[in-house]
């Protein structure tokens, strides 16, 4: 505001001071052109950033909206074997990589509050489909018991835990508590070797491209998953072109904000396998093919 406080005062000053010599009209004229080029800036910034905050409230937040109507439908139906907690499991993994990252190399805020947003909410899932896993585990189990005196004890389904460090059952154990011991075991190891390597400028970069890279892939499975069924029955198409946009918006966010190479690599390796999925749909659907052993699989989820 101080700017324009200036120009009044310094209108006002010149208008008083010329306004009874000749070539009063032609100061005038002078002047206002500087006044007008100031305001059309002011609102050039405004909408400048304007533009930037909505930009960066859809990288923030655009990556979750994927997995709100998943998460309603879970919870509707009671059944979360439509939604592989593996793809937590590799979204957990690379945004802790990425916020590490940027204790070694910058990059815009915006980024790391999508890395924040996007674990919170990948840990609110696995909640969501551990309870109902176990929940339908115990009725699965019930049902198959047939004698009228069966104890609750004879129904209750083994527990399965972090801390026994079985492999076999790895990231499908019975309580969210063992998850939330997983991903804090994780980020402290990793945490303790980037304090370590912090210095090294390959470490640091190595550590960026993992992080990117391995969100990256998150729609590999869902593109092996379509070849090995020669069809693209039970995935949802509308899913993969809600991928699509949302992939390369971001990958133009990252070139225009000039983030780190690793993002907006991998950025367009996520475009290309979204593209590859679009074609599988078309190529399936123009030409069928021999039908899968099963009609339903599971349909992958990913990050914008």
């Amino acid at each position: 505001m101080h700017y324009y406080y200036y120009y009044y005062y310094y209108y006002y000053y010149t208008f008083t001071l010329v306004s009874n010599r000749p070539g009063f009209a032609l100061k005038v004229h002078w002047h206002c052109p500087n006044m007008e080029d100031e305001v059309f800036n002011q609102i050039l910034y405004v909408i400048n950033q304007l533009v930037s905050w909505i930009a960066a409230l859809a990288i923030i937040f655009g990556g979750v909206v994927p997995y709100i109507p998943q998460y309603r439908d879970i919870r509707r139906t009671q059944n979360a074997e439509g939604f592989s907690t593996y793809v937590c499991l590799v979204l957990l993994v690379a945004n802790i990589l990425r916020i590490l990252f940027r204790f070694g190399r910058y990059f815009e805020i915006a980024l790391l509050w999508q890395s924040i947003i996007m674990i919170a909410t990948m840990l609110i899932m696995l909640n969501l489909c551990t309870s109902v896993r176990v929940a339908t585990e115990i009725s699965t189990k019930r049902r198959s018991f047939t004698a009228t005196d069966s104890k609750d004890e004879e129904i209750k389904v083994p527990k399965k835990f972090f801390l026994d460090f079985d492999w076999n059952y790895f990231w499908v154990w019975s309580r969210f508590v063992d998850y939330l011991q997983c991903v804090l075991a994780f980020t402290l190891v990793a945490a303790y070797v980037t304090y370590l390597l912090l210095e090294s400028v390959l470490f640091v970069e190595t550590l960026g491209f993992l992080a990117v890279f391995t969100e990256a892939m998150l729609g590999i499975p869902q593109l092996y998953c379509n070849y090995q069924n020669k069809s693209t029955e039970g995935m949802s198409i509308k899913m993969v072109l809600m991928w699509t946009s949302g992939d390369t918006f971001k990958t133009g966010y990252f070139l225009l904000t000039q983030a780190p190479m690793q993002f907006w690599i991998c950025g367009l390796l996520q475009v290309f396998v979204d593209i590859a999925i679009l074609s599988q749909v078309y190529y399936y659907s123009r030409y069928p093919q021999k039908p899968a052993s099963h009609t339903t699989h599971t349909t992958s989820a990913k990050a914008l």
